[in-house]
């Protein structure tokens, strides 16, 4: 239930992300208001009001540091995400070049980077994205295309070193591959959305019952933190799967090597 939720919302155009999330924000928000304001009455005013200012401090940093350590999280994997594709695309785009060393085995090298390619953006971009890519599937046509080179009998010694180039580039292929494949995988943990929700709803109450003789000053800073949570949360959640949702790491990279294989 949890992940369709999740798949649900990182879908979402980055637009209708926002709506979701501001809505569902201001919604708690205002319910936390309400309630307090409603047990603000009689005896319990006194009690509110001995509530120190002082806990919003640490409450907002706590808050704070939750965000930054979950936020420098999901930036790093997209950031390893698009450098794995940019480094396929680089290793396959050398294997191309190289293969000209062979004119006898060239074309048959190309078409299997083709089809890899193909393949990559037709099939594993789509399991990338709902988090199902296996490292148990092995790229067929890389290990071809590996197995080719292998075969091959240099004559000279440009073949000679163009030929470990060739196996060498597939080999960082082959790494950019695996780390991708492992970094779709990854999504900030309901255990962290859990403490950065509860920490955060935390200080809301707070908020209110220290402004809870005032009802304006109430609305303005719960709207104010509101807005702040609603944003933090958005900007992680936009980030949150590498492969999924209109910020996602496309094959772009990997397609633009097609035109130098044909």
């Amino acid at each position: 239930m949890m992940q369709s939720i999740s798949d649900w919302l990182h879908g979402l155009p980055l637009e209708w992300m926002a709506v979701v999330v501001f809505g569902f924000t201001f919604l708690v928000a205002a319910a936390i208001y309400a309630g307090v304001r409603t047990l603000a009455t009689g005896t319990r005013v006194k009690s509110f009001k001995a509530v120190s200012p002082g806990m919003l401090s640490p409450l907002g940093v706590l808050f704070g540091l939750f965000v930054a350590f979950t936020a420098a999280q999901v930036w790093s994997d997209n950031d390893k995400a698009q450098n794995a594709v940019i480094h396929e695309a680089s290793a396959l785009r050398a294997v191309a070049i190289l293969a000209t060393a062979f004119p006898e085995s060239e074309r048959h090298i190309r078409a299997l980077i083709a089809s890899h390619i193909q393949n990559a953006v037709a099939q594993e971009w789509p399991l990338m994205a709902n988090r199902t890519a296996s490292l148990a599937i092995i790229p067929q046509s890389l290990a071809e295309a590996v197995q080719t080179t292998l075969a091959l009998t240099p004559t000279n010694s440009g073949q000679l070193v163009a030929q470990r180039r060739i196996v060498a580039q597939l080999e960082t292929a082959f790494e950019a591959r695996r780390e991708r494949v492992l970094i779709s995988s990854s999504q900030v943990s309901l255990l962290k959305w859990m403490c950065i929700l509860v920490v955060a709803i935390c200080t809301l109450i707070a908020i209110t019952i220290v402004h809870s003789d005032d009802r304006l000053a109430a609305a303005i800073t719960v709207g104010i933190f509101g807005m702040g949570i609603a944003a933090s949360v958005l900007l992680i959640s936009a980030f949150d799967r590498p492969f999924l949702g209109q910020l996602a790491v496309t094959p772009r990279p990997l397609l633009q090597v097609m035109p130098d294989l044909k």
